[in-house]
């Protein structure tokens, strides 16, 4: 993973965070606090997409 883009989706007190991997197009989101500050919601969503990613690998 060379570089890692995020997306923010403001929705009330929540934020949609999607975290995109141009390389594989895979794409994980997660629905965080807006409370967060910006490094702990990309945090959330990088975890969510390492997850996604290593789910591919073992199929």
């Amino acid at each position: 993973m060379s570089e890692i883009l995020f997306e923010y989706i403001r929705q009330g007190s929540y934020v949609k965070v999607t975290a995109i991997e141009p390389e594989t197009k895979t794409e994980a989101s997660v629905v965080v606090p807006a409370s967060l500050n910006q490094e702990q919601m990309n945090l959330q969503a990088l975890q969510k997409l390492n997850y996604v990613l290593r789910k591919k690998v073992e199929e």
